[in-house]
């Protein structure tokens, strides 16, 4: 069927059922979200042991969050936990455990972008080899949509994380999750981030052939990562120089922002964090979400999460003891009345 076919009854389909986002009542944007890491932990103990290897939220945990405010999370997953084989049944133990964070997240009101925390790969082969076939991660979506679509919880779905190095694999690859999705679920958006480690710097130089990508739904939303360190690494290896500029986050960001404007698509930055040990880098994350928050570029701040112990961009309370990240975030929370998705 033509593509402009398929979008009008999709749209005849919304009108009737109220069903498409971009047709609901207009609410507002949550602006400010975190990543809530555990799951994907330890790749390398496969499929490893919950509490050991991997962690999901424990009881209660959603609630303190929801107490400060939070209402959107994105929550990564471990592809070789979900299936221990290629086009096999999702893992009863693994998906138990995503059921029981939805159902905890569900209670709490706080909306979930489940995220394929996998690197466009499959114990290490990049999909679209011969190890890893576009036809096997296209299976991967579509059960992730069929067991989880109903869920009120499930917000978005995040089809990849950072497909570095899978170049002209990843445009045939991510149609190929964006259909096995739509199979089940023609309602909620998707998530498309880019190759270069979806980096906004360098977001225009890698991009343009995602805009090929087809959604029958008409809901696809391109999302971004940065980081503000001197390589954009996120590993924070050495303090600001006496030469840092406090904007340099929102120097990292404006590529990815201008490319969104002058295709006219809308934007989302999946990952950003900062240490809390420097007033400085808090003052760029600062500058960062205004500038996001003037375009209605939502953030999921990276990371919270039970398991991180001493790791330095953690937002997770110690103690007790609030981060210092968390009084940049909170300052954001529930701001910027935006109706929808930008730049605007």
């Amino acid at each position: 069927m033509p593509k402009g076919a398929r979008r009008l009854l999709v749209g005849l389909g919304c009108l009737l059922a109220l069903g498409c986002s971009t047709l609901q009542a207009r609410e507002q944007v949550e602006l400010v979200g975190l990543n809530v890491a555990g799951a994907e932990f330890t790749g390398n103990q496969l499929p490893g042991k919950h509490g050991t290897h991997y962690f999901f939220p424990p009881k209660g945990y959603f609630a303190a969050w929801r107490e400060k405010g939070v209402r959107m999370v994105r929550f990564p997953l471990k592809w070789e936990r979900l299936q221990a084989s290629l086009n096999a049944k999702l893992d009863p133990v693994y998906s138990d455990l995503v059921d029981k964070m939805l159902d905890q997240a569900a209670e709490n009101d706080i909306k979930i972008i489940i995220d394929v925390h996998n690197y466009a790969r499959y114990r290490g082969n990049v999909i679209g080899t011969e190890e890893t076939p576009v036809s096997s991660y296209r299976d991967l979506m579509s059960r992730i949509a069929e067991r989880w679509q109903q869920h009120p919880a499930l917000y978005a779905y995040d089809i990849m994380n950072e497909p570095y190095g899978a170049d002209d694999k990843w445009p045939p690859a991510a149609q190929a999750g964006i259909d096995g999705i739509r199979e089940h679920d023609m309602k909620r958006p998707l998530l498309i981030e880019g190759t270069s480690w979806s980096s906004a710097e360098r977001w225009p130089r890698y991009a343009d052939a995602l805009l090929s990508l087809d959604d029958p739904a008409d809901n696809l939303i391109f999302s971004a990562h940065v980081y503000i360190d001197e390589d954009a690494s996120g590993s924070y290896k050495a303090a600001p120089g006496s030469d840092f500029d406090p904007m340099v986050g929102v120097k990292r960001v404006e590529p990815f922002i201008g490319w969104l404007k002058k295709n006219g698509k809308r934007g989302h930055i999946g990952e950003f964090g900062v240490p809390g040990d420097d007033q400085r880098w808090l003052g760029a994350m600062d500058n960062l979400l205004a500038y996001l928050q003037e375009h209605c570029i939502p953030m999921t701040y990276w990371a919270a999460g039970p398991s991180w112990g001493t790791y330095k961009l953690s937002v997770e309370p110690r103690k007790g003891e609030e981060k210092p990240q968390w009084a940049v975030l909170e300052k954001y929370l529930g701001q910027g009345n935006c109706s929808q998705y930008g730049p605007g």
